[in-house]
């Protein structure tokens, strides 16, 4: 029988849509949660927001039928040791290797955390197949720790480590900070405008003086290169929107400033690549689908997003 959007979900993949190894659009999932410094939980992420995805109506109010470029959820990466150090090398190396095959192959992959150090591997072989990459990270925290707890490849410093492996990584643009320490701080003034945070108070401080925080993220877009990698770390939002995130902060945007922000990168005549969704951490309740349910729709959008600056999608 032919695929009806309108119907309910009829298959347990994502979205309830058919299988298409094909599809624009690839899920990689990453269970690995070893350096978690707080709460825990993210390595059910990828199986919550699965679940969580089938209820989700498939004509989005801001980028229309993404479902029709098609997701696919590919093998999860999973770790092969157990220490934590060890896996985190073996799936740095895995998901930059599946990366790299999806962009070879002219698809858009998408990591789904499991914790922030899953994205390294990504963004290093999103960097490594573009002259020049942007990243736009979403997270209230910077991640620029040299190391942190005695991890080297820790979530606290993904971005870190981003930086300082990826020389064609020429702009990361943090938004929603609102946590961070003075060796974060001094990484980021050290690069002369490689690295800048905009940090929530700010953006908080722009709204509430009459200010549009929509015409804020174009301008912050234009100093951009053509490609972008997203990342997206649950907590840059709101915490009543992840309350079960492993290290929630309070403040964050809410739902509706994500969908501007991710409308602003699609719109702004850059192309995103490759992205990222990290820390979604479903409750101690099985009943409790929250956190899966906003990760599930933030998920669909990013595609909606990543596929209309790629000029896959028309406008609604």
């Amino acid at each position: 029988m032919p695929f009806d959007p309108n119907a309910a979900a009829a298959s347990d993949s994502f979205f309830g849509l058919p299988e298409h190894l094909d599809a624009a659009v690839q899920i990689i999932p990453v269970p690995f949660e070893g350096t978690v410094s707080y709460g825990g939980g993210t390595a059910g992420g990828p199986a919550a927001m699965r679940r969580a995805s089938l209820q989700v109506d498939l004509l989005d109010q801001h980028f229309g039928d993404v479902w029709k470029a098609g997701l696919h959820e590919q093998r999860a990466v999973e770790a092969s040791d157990t220490d934590a150090d060890v896996a985190a090398e073996a799936i740095l190396a895995e998901v930059r290797d599946r990366v790299r095959a999806c962009l070879d192959a002219g698809q858009i992959p998408s990591v789904l955390g499991g914790e922030h150090s899953v994205s390294l591997g990504a963004i290093e072989a999103a960097a490594a197949s573009v002259p020049s990459l942007g990243v736009i990270q979403v997270d209230a925290h910077m991640d620029l720790r040299d190391a942190y707890e005695g991890h080297r490849f820790s979530h606290a410093s993904v971005m870190r480590n981003a930086a300082e492996r990826c020389p064609t990584l020429t702009r990361l643009v943090q938004i929603g900070v609102r946590d961070f320490c003075q060796e974060e701080i001094e990484f980021a003034r050290a690069s002369q405008g490689r690295v800048s945070a905009v940090f929530d108070a700010d953006l908080w401080d722009l709204a509430d003086g009459g200010g549009s925080v929509r015409r804020f993220f174009d301008e912050v877009l234009t100093g951009m290169p053509e490609h972008l990698y997203v990342s997206f770390d649950i907590d840059g939002l709101d915490p009543s929107l992840c309350p079960n995130t492993g290290t929630p902060v309070p403040g964050g945007h809410s739902f509706n400033q994500a969908c501007a922000l991710l409308r602003a990168i699609a719109e702004s005549g850059r192309r995103v690549i490759a992205f990222d969704l990290v820390e979604v951490a479903p409750g101690p309740d099985p009943e409790d689908e929250w956190d899966a349910n906003v990760g599930a729709r933030l998920l669909y959008k990013l595609a909606g997003c990543a596929l209309r600056s790629q000029g896959r999608l028309t406008k609604v």
